[in-house]
C-alpha cells in the first residue's frame, strides 16, 4: 500500500510546510538496507549508541528525498527537492504512522507478548493458518519499538490475517506497541526473567506486558501462572480470556495430560465437554507450551479439532540461536552464548538432553553468572542448582563472582568454579575434557567464544598470516579508482579466498565496504553471526534455502527459472513481500545466467509477483584480464547494458547494475556504473599487471628435520626423484592435506627461506614435504615462506600451470589463520 507524502505528513500532524508530491510504500530506519529510495520515507531515529541523522546526505545521494527528522541540519539547505518533516520524536512518529495504517484494516489480527517462545508460536501459526488465510506476520523476532512499526507497515489489502509479536525491555514501552498492533486475539507465551532489571517486579514486568491486550476480543494465557492469573484480574483482563491450564479442569482449555512417546507428544485436552488429542513432533517442554498456545488460538478460530490434530503433527521447528559443534577428543559443543536467564537455560538442557540420547557422552555445563534477573543471588542459583540437578549434570563449571559465592548449593558431584574466563582458561581444566557433551551457556560479557575457540583448536604449526594493514590498502586502491558514487562489492567467498572470511569481512565492514558477496548461504550466515551487518550477496544459493536468507538478510543471486520460481513460491508463503534479488544475465561467459532472449520470459514472471524485487541487474566478464579479448569484454559489457535498460523500464522501479571485476576495474573503468566487484585484487594479486597492490596473505610452515643425503638416493614416495648429487634435505610441516598441490613437487615449485629459494624435492606427502636447501644456513625450526611477499602466489600458480585463485582457496582449514596489523 501506497500513501503520499502529504497524507504522512497530516498524519503526523505537520502543518504549514511546503511538501513536495510523492508517494511513499517503504519505511527505512536503517540506511544500511535502502532498496527504492523514490518510495521510501526515512526517519532519522536517534539512540544512545547513534544518531541517524549523520545519514541523511548519503540517502539523499542515494536518491531519497522523503525524511522524517528532529532537526534540520545546515547541509540539507541545498536539498531543495527533498521533503524533511520535522517532528518532536521520531520514533513515535514512526509508531503513529503504523499505528494510522494498521486503523485500515478489520482482520483478526494476534498479538504475541511474553519472555520466551513469542517468535515460535509465531511462526507456528503461520505454518498451522497458512491454507485458511492470506497473512503478514513480523519478520524474524521484529518486536522491538521500532520492529514492531515496521512489520505492521507490512500489512496490505490481501492480507486477511496478520501476526505480529511484542518485546518490551523498559516500562512504559508497550503502550506504544499497543496502538500499533491493536491485536483481536492477544497471547501470552511465557512470564522469565529477560529484562528484568528495568522492572520493580515479576508482576509489575507482567502488567506492562499485559497492556497490549487493553483492547483485544480474546486473552490467551496460562492460568497456572499464578503472576499472570493475578495480573489478569488486576487489568480486568480475566473477563475476555480463553486461559488454558493443566490443573483446572473447568479451565476453558483443560490439559488432561501429555505423553512423550519417542519423538513425539501427545496432547490430551478437553473444550467445551468434549475430549480430544493432539500429537507434535517435539518432546521439550517449551515446544509443549508453546504448542498448546497455539492449540489455544486455532480453537479460538473455529478451526476443527480433527483439522488441528492433522496440521500440529506436521509441524517443523523453528530455528534456534545455539549451535553444535564437533570438539576435540571426541567432545561435542553446544554454543548457546545468546542470553542467560533462568527460561533460555532451562530450554538449553532440555536440548542438551535431547542431543545426549544420540551418543553416550558425560554431560557437563559450563555456564557464567547470570545477569539481569531482578533476583538475590541466593535465591537465583538455588534455582539453577535445582535445574542443573533435574537435567542429570555430571560435571558443572561456573564462572563469575556471583555463582562463585553460591558454589555450596550445587550438588553435582564433579564442579569447578572460577572467578573469570581467563581464570578457567589459565586452569587448564578445559585440556581434560574428553568424550563430554560440552553445554557453553555464558552471558556475552564472559566471552565464552574463547572457551569454544579453545575446545575446537587445531594445533598446527603452519599458519597463515594475513595482513589486514594490506587488506585495507588494497581496498582503498581499488576505491580511489572508482566514482564516490559507486559501490565496492568484496568477494569473500571460499573463505575470503582462503584467509578468513569473517575477519577479511570485519575489517572492510569498519572502512565501510558497501557490500559483501558469497557464494553459498552459509557463509553468509557464518558472516552474520559473527556481527557482520552489511548486505551481502549469495552467488550460489539453494532452492530450498530460503529460509536460511531470509533469517540472515542475505540476498540470493538468481540465475534460471528453476530457482526464481522457487523463491517467488517461498516468499509468498511467507509473506514477504519486496525481498531483495540480483539477477544474472549471461553475455557470454556461459556458466550461469538467462539468456538476453529469456528477458521477455524474466520479466512475466517478475512482474506477477511481489514478494521479490530486483536490486541488481549484472554480469561476468570471461576474459577481462587480456587485450587480446577487448572487444569480446565490449560485447558483453554492452549487452548487459541493453538488458539493464529493458529490465529497468519494464519493471518501473529503480534497478542498478554491474559487470566489472577486478581485472574490469583495472582495464575497464567507464563501465563502473553502481557497482563494482572486487575479488582477487582485493588480496594483493592484479591480474593485468597493475602496479601498487600490496601481498595479505604468506603461508609459513617450519623445518622438522634436517639430513645430509648421499648423490644417486631418492627422495619421497614412489622414488621419483634421483639426486644427482649429496644434499641436504629439509622435511617441512606441510603437505597436500593442508592444501599444498601434488604438483609442486619434483622441484617444479620452492619455497623461501632465510633469503633464498629452495626447490621442493620428491614426490609431496599429505602432511609433509622435502626440500633441498644445500648451500643455505638453516636450521630445524627456522620459518619456511611456502607463498608470501617475496615469493609472489602469482609465481607459484604460474610455476604449476594454475591460477592464484586455486593456490589461495586451497588452504585447507587445518591451517590455522594468524591476523596481524600495524
Amino acid at each position: 500500500m501506497k500513501y503520499s507524502i502529504l497524507k504522512i505528513a497530516s498524519i503526523l500532524g505537520i502543518k504549514n510546510q511546503n511538501i513536495a508530491e510523492g508517494e511513499i510504500s517503504l519505511l527505512l530506519t536503517d540506511s544500511r538496507k535502502l532498496s527504492s529510495p523514490q518510495e521510501t520515507l526515512f526517519f532519522a531515529i536517534e539512540t544512545k549508541q547513534n544518531d541517524a541523522h549523520k545519514f541523511i546526505s548519503d540517502l539523499y545521494g542515494s536518491g531519497v528525498r522523503n525524511f522524517v527528522v528532529t532537526k534540520l541540519f545546515p547541509e540539507w539547505k541545498s536539498f531543495t527537492d527533498a521533503n524533511f518533516l520535522k517532528v518532536t520524536n521520531t520514533l513515535h512518529a514512526l509508531q503513529k504512522l503504523a499505528a494510522y495504517h494498521r486503523k485500515q484494516f478489520s482482520i483478526p489480527v494476534i498479538g504475541i507478548t511474553g519472555s520466551n517462545g513469542k517468535t515460535i508460536v509465531k511462526e507456528w501459526l503461520y505454518q498451522l493458518l497458512e491454507e485458511d488465510y492470506n497473512i503478514t506476520r513480523s519478520p524474524r523476532s521484529y518486536n522491538s519499538q521500532t520492529g514492531v512499526p515496521l512489520s505492521v507497515w507490512e500489512m496490505t489489502e490481501n492480507t486477511t490475517l496478520a501476526i505480529f509479536e511484542a518485546g518490551i525491555s523498559q516500562p512504559d514501552e508497550m503502550k506504544y506497541l499497543e496502538p500499533v498492533i491493536r491485536p483481536t486475539i492477544g497471547v501470552f507465551t511465557k512470564l522469565g526473567e529477560a529484562h528484568q532489571e528495568n522492572f520493580s517486579s515479576q508482576q509489575q514486568k507482567c502488567m506492562e506486558k499485559m497492556e497490549l491486550f487493553v483492547n483485544s476480543n480474546v486473552f490467551i494465557y496460562e492460568e497456572d501462572n499464578k503472576i499472570i492469573n493475578q495480573s489478569a484480574d488486576r487489568m480486568v483482563l480475566s473477563q475476555k480470556s480463553f486461559c488454558w491450564s493443566r490443573k483446572d479442569p473447568d479451565a476453558p482449555l483443560y490439559i488432561r495430560k501429555t505423553e512423550k512417546n519417542g519423538n513425539k507428544t501427545t496432547i490430551h485436552y478437553s473444550f467445551l465437554n468434549f475430549e480430544y488429542s493432539v500429537s507434535i513432533p517435539f518432546t521439550d517442554e517449551a515446544s509443549i507450551e508453546n504448542a498448546i498456545s497455539c492449540l489455544a488460538v486455532m480453537l479460538y478460530l473455529n478451526v476443527k479439532p480433527g483439522t488441528i490434530s492433522e496440521r500440529m503433527m506436521k509441524l517443523e521447528p523453528v530455528a534456534m540461536r545455539l549451535d553444535v559443534r564437533q570438539g576435540k577428543n571426541n567432545c561435542t559443543i553446544i554454543n548457546d552464548t545468546y542470553n542467560s536467564d533462568i527460561n533460555s537455560i532451562k530450554i538449553a538442557l532440555d536440548f542438551q538432553q535431547q542431543r545426549k540420547v544420540e551418543q553416550s557422552l558425560k554431560k557437563t555445563l559450563i555456564i557464567s553468572d547470570i545477569l539481569q534477573t531482578g533476583l538475590l543471588p541466593k535465591s537465583l542459583y538455588k534455582h539453577v542448582a535445582e535445574l542443573v540437578q533435574q537435567s542429570g549434570i555430571e560435571k558443572l563449571i561456573g564462572i563469575g563472582h556471583d555463582i562463585c559465592e553460591n558454589s555450596e548449593v550445587f550438588t553435582v558431584r564433579e564442579k569447578h568454579f572460577f572467578r573469570s574466563t581467563e581464570d578457567f582458561i589459565r586452569s587448564n581444566t578445559w585440556k581434560e575434557f574428553e568424550n563430554e557433551l560440552i553445554l557453553l551457556k555464558g552471558a556475552r560479557r564472559y566471552h565464552f567464544e574463547q572457551i569454544n575457540e579453545l575446545l575446537e583448536q587445531r594445533i598446527h604449526e603452519t599458519v597463515l598470516e594475513v595482513d589486514l594493514d594490506a587488506l585495507v590498502h588494497n581496498f582503498n586502491f581499488y576505491k580511489s579508482r572508482i566514482s564516490p558514487q559507486t559501490k565496492l562489492i568484496c568477494m569473500v567467498k571460499a573463505n575470503g579466498y582462503g584467509a578468513g572470511a569473517v575477519e577479511i569481512a570485519k575489517t572492510l565492514q569498519y572502512h565501510r565496504c558497501a557490500y559483501f558477496a558469497v557464494a553459498v548461504a552459509e557463509e553468509g550466515i557464518e558472516l552474520r553471526k559473527e556481527g557482520i551487518s552489511t548486505p551481502i550477496i549469495v552467488l550460489n544459493p539453494e532452492v530450498n534455502g530460503f529460509e536460511e536468507l531470509f533469517s540472515k538478510d542475505l540476498e540470493p543471486e538468481v540465475y534460471n527459472f528453476r530457482i526464481l520460481d522457487a523463491f517467488i513460491r517461498e516468499a509468498e508463503r511467507r509473506g514477504i513481500t519486496n525481498y531483495p534479488i540480483h539477477l544474472k544475465i549471461d553475455t557470454g561467459m556461459h556458466r550461469l545466467g538467462f539468456l538476453p532472449a529469456q528477458i521477455p520470459e524474466l520479466l512475466e514472471r517478475l512482474k506477477s509477483q511481489k514478494g521479490l524485487k530486483v536490486k541488481s541487474v549484472f554480469s561476468h566478464l570471461a576474459a577481462s584480464e587480456s587485450w587480446m579479448f577487448d572487444s569480446f569484454t565490449q560485447e558483453q559489457i554492452d549487452i548487459i547494458d541493453v538488458a539493464h535498460r529493458e529490465i529497468g523500464e519494464k519493471l518501473g522501479y529503480p534497478v542498478w547494475k554491474h559487470i566489472l571485476n577486478s581485472a574490469g576495474i583495472e582495464r575497464f573503468i567507464n563501465a563502473q556504473w553502481d557497482m563494482v566487484r572486487l575479488g582477487i585484487g582485493l588480496y594483493g594479486v592484479s591480474a593485468s599487471g597493475l602496479n601498487g597492490l600490496k601481498n595479505v596473505s604468506t603461508l609459513k610452515t617450519t623445518i622438522l628435520q634436517i639430513q645430509e643425503i648421499p648423490n644417486h638416493e631418492t627422495v619421497g614416495y614412489g622414488r621419483k626423484e634421483a639426486l644427482n648429487r649429496d644434499a641436504k634435505i629439509a622435511t617441512i610441516r606441510i603437505g597436500y592435506a593442508d592444501g599444498l598441490d601434488r604438483k609442486s613437487g619434483n622441484r617444479k615449485g620452492k619455497v623461501w627461506i632465510n633469503g633464498k629459494y629452495a626447490p621442493i624435492v620428491g614426490n609431496v606427502c599429505m602432511d609433509l614435504c622435502m626440500i633441498d636447501i644445500t648451500g643455505i644456513d638453516a636450521k630445524e625450526g627456522d620459518s619456511v615462506i611456502v607463498f608470501g611477499e617475496n615469493l609472489p602466489v602469482l609465481e607459484v600458480a604460474e610455476s604449476i600451470d594454475t591460477i592464484p585463485y586455486e593456490i589461495l582457496t586451497s588452504i585447507s582449514p587445518r591451517v590455522k589463520r594468524i591476523y596481524v596489523k600495524e
